[in-house]
């Protein structure tokens, strides 16, 4: 009779269980699965250099799990195929070898060290998705910081408009936050990378695995240092889901930004066709259908981090069956993060800009006059919140008469002075006509992180330079998974040549 894993009937239990709560279903480990097999690759290996395999049984499995790899189909298909769940290596290796062979390759472990050393595989391969995504993106905001340092326009508070800006100054804002979500997932791969192997189900086992070796061997740091906590603690889920809500709703700003900018009553910027929709009813219509796409990840990605903290309420132990909706939440919205951080990136490259609109926006509403009340103090001597208010009487005059901000004149100023000092401003007419300019405006505010153009280029230079450096810890932390996929695969090369068995030291 084909085998069909310890949980069939006739050993503890004397009955089906029923389909719907058969939740160890191999097809739903999905992105799983190499981690799975890679680790059924790697605890056969130290089993059999640790003794605790005879090299001949050693040499069977692992033959056998790379015959898997060699199935038309691939080692997913044959996984699928053989059931199982996370045990499909088990129950593949049985069908193959026999059980006193293939019944072998369990020793030392449990569901508990399979699941979580793949689990965190997993989240690892993703971040090692998104982290080089999220670099490209911030390249493209940097680039586009270059490319546009003159570009006046609008900054808002409250949506009113506040200040003069630049589209640089916008960009480098976003590339500025996207680098702390690079941070963060930096940081976050630093608890993530340590490894559960060895530690079975809470306690680890009385056999004298070797949890360094095979940490090693699956591109790990180190093993995590107390087997309890490996195992059923899982507040590493709920900061990756964290992470994942906090980049998604960065992503979402930058795209209702956009959105709002490429309406016709903003009109600042306008997407390629390929980004669009239309109407079947309206035929003028130019929806930013992408835009809206890369929005929804923020409303998926706070769905996933509920559902992933509420999946682990409950004392230590008990939540486990939950955990399987939270995981495929994570993996979920990581490849989604991932697919809308290539779809902005590949947005801002194309992007165009009508700088004119934006720079006559820039000084039409009065957003310049900040710098009114500052040359009311430079050249005048008047303290700053008499300044302030000289200035907000100059504005609501030129408002309560119809006057938008470039047609204001330094006599409005003057008799917005006269009913609250009862004399003229001070002002020479250039000194106004200077502080009412919205370019003249950026172009001043030359201090650390500000807007000028000048300022701008010199902290895109140390930006790009954080960049690189990050691009280079994420190179090194992919080349340390491929490393060790290569250590796995020579020390299988060695076990099949010459039985492999190595004491490695308690």
């Amino acid at each position: 009779m084909t085998y069909q894993g310890f949980r069939g009937t006739g050993v503890r239990l004397t009955e089906e269980q029923l389909p719907h709560l058969q939740a160890h279903r191999t097809e739903l480990l999905g992105d799983s699965l190499p981690a799975i097999h890679a680790f059924d690759k790697a605890h056969a290996v130290m089993l059999t250099e640790r003794g605790l395999l005879e090299p001949a049984a050693g040499r069977a499995i692992l033959t056998a799990l790379r015959g898997m790899e060699a199935e038309a189909d691939g080692v997913a298909a044959a996984r699928i195929e053989a059931g199982g769940g996370m045990h499909s290596g088990e129950q593949y290796l049985i069908r193959a070898i026999g059980a006193d062979l293939g019944g072998r390759l369990h020793l030392g472990r449990s569901s508990g060290d399979l699941i979580e050393v793949a689990r965190r595989m997993t989240i690892r391969w993703h971040l090692h998705a998104m982290l080089p995504a999220l670099a490209d993106l911030r390249a493209v905001l940097l680039g586009l910081a270059d490319t546009y340092r003159e570009a006046v326009m609008p900054g808002y508070t409250h949506g009113q408009h506040a200040q003069p800006t630049t589209f640089a100054h916008w960009a480098t804002m976003f590339e500025r936050a996207f680098a702390r979500d690079t941070e963060r997932l930096l940081s976050l791969h630093g608890r993530l990378n340590l490894s559960p192997a060895g530690a079975a189900i809470l306690t680890g086992s009385d056999l004298p695995l070797d949890r360094h070796r095979v940490a090693d061997l699956l591109g790990f740091d180190a093993p995590l240092p107390h087997t309890m906590d490996a195992i059923l603690s899982h507040d590493l889920e709920m900061e990756v889901a964290a992470v994942l809500a906090t980049a998604g709703a960065t992503l979402a700003r930058l795209a209702d930004d956009l959105y709002l900018w490429s309406t016709s009553e903003f009109g600042y910027v306008e997407l390629p066709d390929r980004f669009c929709g239309t109407s079947s009813i309206m035929p003028q219509k130019k929806n930013p259908d992408a835009l809206e796409d890369v929005k929804s990840v923020a409303t998926q990605a706070l769905a996933a981090l509920i559902g992933v903290i509420t999946a682990e309420r409950g004392p230590t132990g008990f939540p486990i069956m939950e955990r399987r909706y939270s995981q495929q939440a994570i993996w979920s919205m990581c490849a989604a993060i991932t697919a809308k951080v290539g779809d902005t990136t590949q947005i801002l490259t194309d992007l165009r800009l009508d700088e004119p609109r934006m720079a006559a926006r820039a000084g039409a509403h009065w957003a310049q006059v900040t710098d009114v009340a500052s040359a009311l103090v430079r050249y005048t001597g008047l303290d700053w919140r008499h300044a302030h208010q000289v200035v907000g009487v100059f504005v609501r005059l030129g408002v309560e008469r119809g006057l938008a901000a470039p047609a204001a004149t330094l006599a409005l100023l003057d008799e917005a002075a006269g009913q609250l000092l009862n004399r003229p401003s001070g002002l020479t007419a250039e000194q106004f006509a200077d502080a009412m300019d919205a370019r003249a405006f950026v172009a001043r505010r030359t201090l650390y992180g500000g807007p000028a153009p000048d300022a701008v280029r010199r902290e895109n230079a140390e930006f790009a330079d954080r960049l690189a450096a990050d691009r280079t810890r994420i190179d090194g932390l992919r080349r340390q998974v491929s490393g060790a996929e290569v250590a796995l695969e020579t020390a299988i090369d060695t076990i099949l040549a010459t039985g492999g068995t190595q004491h490695r030291g308690d």
